[in-house]
């Protein structure tokens, strides 16, 4: 990758690690509920009406904005709220890996082979860890609904691969619409129209700037970011940038909110990010590629959650989805393209020539044995 597009992947998994800091300050001016449906409410207006209509199904639209937008900000945000702290959730969330790994296995019969067994097994032994330290000191419902949220990240990410949009932005924007209403009927229902009412009339402009951060510069400028790089890079190349997510996620937190990150903590980071890359599959192309000096062949697509990550959740995603843009290379290797055989050939240059290629026949002299028909590029060796 130029070290231009490393700059741009590194400082979306940074806004996507800060955002949880703002969701958290976020939380103190709405209830969970309201402020998703905010959010999202930013996200999608006035964008979708100066970008097209998404090139996929609306099912899937649908699908993934209800199961993305409802389920897991709605998870996350609650639970948030109920007291799980945002530079844990960051980390927590990761776990979408493992359940995308899981879900796209039963669905698509994408089989996951001992490497990313092994990986989704360490992972899980980091959010064990993740866990009897929260229990500690804090409330567990909190941390089971972020947990859930991850879930919900990993159908979502299963759907996305199904839908396989074409432009991630435009996908996002429009899928960002879908949760709007639900998340308002669910927060008058369980938050009541006055709490609403409240937050709303207290509206100053630090909660103005928190909803247009985590809608414009978190969803809508990040997935963007995220899809540009995708279209230019191998989703393996891109992927790992979204392990950095829950570093500037703590870190973050713990500058800003002086959240108290604990050695088990730290342990619980190391295993979940460990084993969050090896169900990626995240450095199984570059031995490859080292080891044979030359162009990796592409390996099977480890699964969505590497590539949408975060994205939508931001990741979202950490992550984006994996799209199928046709044979993959090594990062920074130089793709080289076949010649059009219309095009003349550059000036000096001459045709290369080996002994069993004929000669081409000559008019002014006699028995000079004609061409060969062309072989066609199937046959060529």
């Amino acid at each position: 990758m130029r070290p231009r597009h490393i700059a741009l992947a590194v400082l979306v998994a940074a806004l996507w690690g800060v955002n949880f800091v703002v969701i958290e300050l976020g939380l103190d001016h709405f209830p969970p509920l309201l402020f998703s449906a905010l959010r999202f409410l930013a996200a999608a207006v006035p964008a979708i009406f100066l970008l097209g209509r998404p090139s996929v199904a609306w099912r899937w639209v649908v699908g993934v904005g209800l199961v993305l937008g409802v389920g897991k900000f709605g998870l996350l945000f609650i639970g948030m709220d109920q007291g799980m702290p945002a530079g844990l959730s960051s980390l927590v969330l990761q776990i979408q890996a493992v359940f995308t790994a899981l879900f796209a296995a039963l669905a698509l019969s994408e089989r996951p082979g001992r490497i990313r067994v092994a990986g989704m097994t360490v992972a899980l032994a980091g959010i064990v860890v993740a866990a009897v330290d929260e229990g500690a000191g804090g409330p567990v419902l909190a941390f089971v609904l972020v947990v859930g949220a991850a879930a919900c990240w990993g159908v979502s990410n299963v759907f996305t691969r199904r839908a396989a949009p074409q432009d991630a932005l435009t996908f996002m924007v429009w899928v960002s619409a879908v949760p709007v209403l639900p998340l308002l009927g669910l927060s008058l229902l369980f938050e009541g129209p006055d709490q609403d009412a409240e937050a709303l009339a207290a509206l100053d402009w630090s909660g103005v700037g928190i909803i247009l951060f985590v809608a414009w510069v978190s969803t809508v400028f990040g997935f963007g970011a995220w899809g540009f790089l995708l279209r230019q890079y191998p989703a393996s190349s891109v992927a790992p940038f979204t392990l950095l997510v829950p570093v500037f996620g703590m870190s973050s937190a713990a500058f800003v909110l002086g959240e108290d990150v604990s050695p088990l903590r730290w342990c619980a980071a190391a295993l979940l990010v460990g084993g969050v890359a090896l169900t990626s599959g995240v450095g199984l192309r570059t031995a490859t590629t080292l080891r044979s000096g030359r162009t990796a062949a592409p390996l099977p697509e480890p699964d969505a959650g590497a590539v949408v990550t975060a994205a939508a959740g931001a990741v979202v995603t950490a992550a984006g989805p994996a799209t199928a843009s046709g044979p993959r290379v090594a990062a920074g290797a130089r793709v080289r393209r076949p010649a059009d055989p219309a095009a003349p050939p550059p000036p000096g240059a001459s045709a290369s020539r080996t002994p069993s290629t004929p000669r081409c026949p000559d008019p002014s002299r006699p028995g000079t044995p004609p061409a060969a028909a062309p072989r066609s590029p199937a046959a060529a060796g």
